[in-house]
């Protein structure tokens, strides 16, 4: 079955929005993401080949060197689908992108 990588997406800006909201709000939505993350993870078990993970900082290395870099990646993790439609159908209750500040979540198949 194809293997697809799912990459979770968030605006820098909206990380510093919610970053900026007081901690015990920022404490009730991760509260709710959380459990709804891991409903999210116990119903599409039978998907996930890869669990992945969250990163952070990002550092570029190019022939001129390495540097600090920026881009909206924030996450990422393996499924198995028939199809990448399939696999984007996984995800469209996401709490990335339903809870969390998340703008999306890019699919991608594997071509090797």
């Amino acid at each position: 079955m194809p293997r697809f990588l799912a990459v979770y997406t968030m605006k820098h800006e909206d990380f510093a929005a919610f970053r900026s909201l007081p901690k015990a709000e920022q404490d009730a939505i991760d509260a709710v993401g959380i459990k709804q993350w891991a409903t999210w993870l116990e119903r599409n078990a039978a998907s996930i080949l890869d669990h992945g993970g969250m990163v952070g900082k990002t550092t570029r290395i190019t022939k001129d060197g390495i540097a600090d870099a920026a881009n909206p990646l924030c996450g990422y993790l393996v499924v198995e689908a028939e199809t990448a439609d399939a696999a984007a159908r996984l995800f469209q209750d996401h709490p990335h992108i339903t809870v969390f500040p998340g703008d999306g979540v890019d699919i991608m198949p594997f071509v090797t």
